[in-house]
């Protein structure tokens, strides 16, 4: 493969779980509590709140960032240090002439299948304007990696046939889908996941730089920041001036093909709470009880009556903090915007949340993504205290 010969093999950490933090810490405060008997209240009608804060502007993963604030600065090098690049070395690297912007992400290799494969761990926002202009305007793409799933580089997924929507073991008995390909042009590379799911199958932390700068500086910028990363570092020059020969038959551009969503986000506007979490439960996220999405907005906001915001700026019926709201807010009723303080947006981007953690394969994956909804085991605990009270009054 031309470009990096990258890492080495990396092992899978426990159970292959692929689970994503939630912008919260453990003891971040909350709203008032409605009382946990209270489960009469699910067939009240759905208001919008009573009281609002000041309407914040928020994005979802479904908006394109082509045009808009985020302006493109496609990677000119890649580079891959021997060991997690050391913050005064990104510092220096991004201090250096003609440098305009860098980037640390994870990066590893991994068998995938009967294959193994250079991966490259991102943050799908942030990542996004460093794409070419045809993937970064694709909202598919970024909603799979925000999934949790695995998008393939173009010419990897022919190479070896990935079936899109297909799950491929990726070792210790990991799982992960293909859900869609897409022609990044990272020599090496052969496709991307987000950070959380690159931590859960063991690629390192820190080890991939990319820098944007001016088409022309490429290979003078790449001495510089070989020299900062020291002995064993690769910097391999994508820019249009140092980009590696091309193959001697030319090939057609690829496309960007993604497979069919695992479920929709359209509940439309249920009349009840009550219908609205059994709608977002059988819609989005199939295996997860309905009543565990009651059970966090019972929680969370006493089903509506307490929006927020929180002393920690959570907000909204399922109490979404803003950065987690970006990855994960849904349009629920087809109105066209990702509201977080609709309880039509708000109940299936908590369900998104959730799948998105496991929570539909039920026992310990549910406990992890509840979990994750908020760092406390007593969190965990009271919720599907509270899941199996509404199981038992609404049988």
């Amino acid at each position: 493969m031309v470009g990096l010969s990258l890492l080495v093999v990396t092992g899978v950490t426990a159970g292959g779980a692929f689970l994503f933090t939630r912008d919260a810490s453990p003891d971040r405060p909350r709203a008032p509590r409605s009382p946990l008997a209270d489960v009469r209240d699910l067939t009240a009608p759905v208001d919008p709140p009573n009281a609002r804060a000041e309407p914040t502007s928020f994005t979802s993963p479904s908006a394109s960032p082509v045009g808009g604030a985020a302006a493109l600065t496609p990677p000119r090098l890649i580079a891959i240090a021997r060991g997690a690049v050391d913050p005064q070395a990104l510092a220096k690297i991004a201090a250096l002439r003609d440098v305009k912007k860098v980037a640390l992400a994870d990066a590893g290799a991994i068998r995938f299948s009967t294959a193994t494969l250079n991966l490259l761990a991102v943050d799908p926002a942030e990542y996004r304007t460093w794409a070419p202009k045809a993937v970064a305007e694709q909202p598919e793409v970024w909603d799979a990696l925000a999934r949790g799933e695995f998008v393939a580089e173009s010419r990897t997924a022919a190479q070896y046939l990935l079936r899109l929507g297909g799950e491929y073991e990726a070792g210790g008995g990991a799982r992960l889908r293909v859900a869609a390909s897409a022609p990044f042009g990272l020599p090496g590379v052969d496709g991307l996941v987000a950070k959380d799911t690159g931590r859960a199958l063991g690629l390192i932390a820190g080890v991939a730089v990319l820098v944007h700068t001016a088409s022309g500086k490429e290979a003078a910028v790449g001495q510089r920041v070989k020299k900062l990363l020291g002995q064993g570092a690769q910097v391999v020059p994508i820019g249009r001036k140092g980009r590696p020969a091309p193959a001697a038959t030319p090939t057609a551009p690829q496309p960007i093909v993604a497979a069919a969503k695992p479920g929709s986000y359209h509940v439309g506007r249920p009349a009840s709470y009550l219908d609205l979490y059994k709608v977002a439960a059988a819609q989005v996220c199939p295996g997860l009880s309905w009543t565990v999405l009651a059970a966090i907005g019972q929680v969370e906001s006493g089903h509506g009556r307490n929006n927020g915001p929180s002393s920690a700026g959570a907000l909204g019926p399922m109490q979404f903090m803003p950065a987690t709201w970006k990855a994960y807010g849904v349009d629920g009723d087809g109105d066209g915007k990702s509201d977080i303080w609709s309880p039509y947006d708000s109940v299936p981007s908590a369900a998104r949340y959730l799948c998105a953690n496991g929570a539909g394969l039920g026992g310990a994956k549910l406990r992890s993504a509840v979990y994750r909804y908020n760092h406390s085991w007593d969190y965990v605990d009271k919720v599907l205290r509270i899941a199996d009270a509404y199981a038992h009054a609404y049988s």
